[in-house]
């Protein structure tokens, strides 16, 4: 070929082809727990309502998957690193490592000590922070414990109890019979079901102790029958952290009553057969990644994967404090599958999102429930508002 054709080609062309520039590779960590009790076996086994199902790894992982192009416009890779931790005492050389890795956003799935460890640690030991709970609904991280570099992707446990309240109130069952469990958990989830039936007006006709038990003489405890004989009630709600007693209660009390709470009718961040919004999508990019449903803790680790890369997209050149800035303050939202676009609460951290009322076989309401007013953002209706929250520490 002639240096003249070559020169009328390359003029025709535009001129030479520049080679495109490397994308900037940032990495997100997942740091979990290898003896963590909330996966444990028998637990897994069970499949209790409302528990994890599998670990929040493949959640992130196809977050970053299913953000890779917007990314890759942006000029940005976003890579998963998995930080098992073999006990609590090993978190220090982890965020040791991170921090060398340059990592400053971290998915945290951990048990509520561990997590508050992390917490603590993070902002020092990495020079700066961005960390995700998606694992544990505990309204005190929310509250006293909350902190600046922390959000969160579940939903609290009072967003839940709003929910079920707000459900319960639309169909007019406002009488609850409340079974509540003897630990700690169980008294926790009591709580904040009576501040929500005080919210949305449901009246507790009695609240009854149960307990599984091989002593004989507490054999009346666990007894679904005896625990339902009192007719004026219209709801069973059962407070039951573990799940194993709740699971025996549908179909199984004295009359014929809905059980709501732990079993039965649940309030959740998803559900695996969620039909509207692409849900249907989300679910099955999920499935043919984990070989399991997606479940509610796996959609908060998907959520939180999807904020990293969204506020990454944003602006690729602004710091962790920015980023967070950004989007405790609503300057950057996500698509969570769920119908309206989902921010973070500036007050507390917490993403607000729709919350689904279901059952083994589906959703059956969506909360906020239509007529659930309020002054600027109706999702505020779930959980704690900015005027009740406890939470001082604002980034």
């Amino acid at each position: 070929m002639s240096k003249a054709l070559l020169l009328a080609l390359v003029v025709l062309l535009g001129g030479p082809v520049a080679h495109a520039a490397a994308p900037a590779r940032l990495t997100v960590a997942v740091v979990s727990l290898a003896d963590d009790p909330r996966y444990a076996p028998r637990r897994m086994e069970r499949g209790y309502p409302g528990h994890p199902q599998g670990r929040a790894v493949q959640g992130v992982q196809l977050a970053l998957d299913d953000a890779a192009f917007e990314l890759d416009t942006a000029g940005l890779q976003l890579v998963l690193r998995d930080v098992v931790l073999p006990d609590a005492a090993a978190l220090p050389k982890a965020l040791a490592d991170l921090k060398a890795a340059k990592v400053q956003h971290v998915v945290a799935d951990l048990p509520l000590v561990e997590l508050r460890q992390l917490v603590q640690s993070a902002p020092a030991a990495l020079g700066g922070a961005m960390v995700f709970n998606t694992g544990l609904d505990d309204d005190s991280l929310r509250a006293q414990g909350c902190a600046a570099h922390l959000l969160h992707t579940l939903p609290s446990r009072h967003m839940a109890s709003d929910a079920l309240a707000q459900y319960l109130a639309a169909r007019n069952w406002r009488k609850v019979l409340l079974l509540q469990g003897p630990e700690p958990g169980d008294a926790l989830m009591g709580e904040s079901f009576q501040r929500a039936a005080k919210r949305y007006g449901l009246k507790t006709t009695q609240s009854k102790p149960f307990k599984l038990s091989g002593d004989p003489r507490e054999r009346d405890l666990a007894s679904t029958r005896l625990l339902t004989g009192e007719r004026e009630h219209e709801v069973v709600a059962v407070m039951d952290a573990n799940g194993e007693f709740a699971r025996t209660l549908p179909y199984a009390t004295q009359w014929p009553r809905p059980v709501v709470g732990a079993s039965g009718l649940v309030a959740s961040a998803w559900h695996a057969q969620w039909e509207r919004n692409g849900g249907p999508q989300l679910s099955r990019r999920f499935q043919k990644l984990a070989h399991r449903p997606m479940q509610a803790h796996d959609w908060a680790a998907w959520a939180a994967g999807r904020a990293v890369a969204a506020v990454l997209v944003d602006d690729p050149k602004a710091g962790v404090l920015q980023q967070l800035k950004k989007l405790r303050g609503g300057a950057v939202a996500i698509d969570g599958f769920k119908g309206p676009r989902l921010s973070f609460r500036a007050w507390d951290g917490q993403l607000r999102q729709p919350v689904f009322l279901s059952h083994i076989d589906g959703v059956v309401g969506v909360a906020p429930l239509e007529g659930v007013l309020h002054p600027k953002e109706v999702l505020d209706t779930l959980g704690v508002d900015e005027a009740e929250s406890a939470c001082q520490q604002h980034p």
